[in-house]
């Protein structure tokens, strides 16, 4: 796919852990809440191994019982945990290269994510990122149960053709979506999944963000 890239015009980022570096706050989140109810923490590399969409189901398998308590509660204290650290998070390294690299060749950028809507908003600002972006997508509360829906409302809204558009992300999700909403997708093991997961979706798989510069 990367020999096509010129057939692009604009590019979809997914946020969280493809720009933004913050599975290491989500482990460290996570285990903070498994300590308090005696459930066994996780490593960076088993989280990346386990966790999914929707993610209720990931929290069942680190031994959540919503029998006990139910699953709004914990996911808002999760996120409230988060949004409490969430300003220790920076971009990966490469990410203001890159998208400036976009910029200047020509494409147009968005973000389609699973963060609420406006805490990804003002993330985007704090971070200094936001005006590279043609549109800001995320959405509407904090349960992440899937982007797919607000996917099909950004490309509408775009007015792109599906062919034009590619999507980057870093979890199995992400494939998901690209092919829920027609589009193509390129992955990258640098977020909230690992290699081996990424390698068994039927997109191509690329080792780093500058590896796309490379391709241009």
């Amino acid at each position: 796919m990367l020999h096509k890239f010129l057939d692009y015009k604009h590019i979809i980022w997914d946020w969280n852990g493809t720009l933004l570096d913050d599975a290491w706050l989500c482990v460290e989140v996570m285990n903070g809440m498994l300590e308090k109810r005696e459930l066994p923490k996780v490593s960076l590399d088993f989280y990346r191994s386990v966790f999914t969409f929707p993610v209720r189901d990931y929290y069942e398998k680190l031994g959540y019982d919503f029998t006990m308590e139910s699953f709004e509660e914990v996911g808002m204290a999760f996120m409230v945990l988060y949004n409490q650290r969430q300003k220790e998070c920076r971009l990966h390294p490469e990410v203001v290269n890159v998208l400036e690299t976009f910029k200047q060749r020509g494409f147009g950028q968005s973000i389609l994510s699973a963060r609420e809507q406006n805490e990804l908003l003002a993330e985007t600002i704090d971070l200094g990122v936001n005006h590279y972006f043609d549109k800001i997508y995320g959405l509407d509360d904090h349960y992440a149960h899937g982007k797919t829906e607000v996917g099909l409302r950004l490309i509408s809204d775009l007015g792109l053709p599906a062919s034009s558009l590619l999507f980057i992300g870093d979890t199995r999700h992400d494939a998901e979506v690209a092919c829920g909403i027609g589009i193509d997708c390129i992955l990258i093991p640098n977020g909230h999944h690992s290699e081996e997961r990424l390698r068994a979706c039927s997109f191509p798989l690329i080792g780093s963000l500058n590896e796309l510069i490379t391709s241009l």
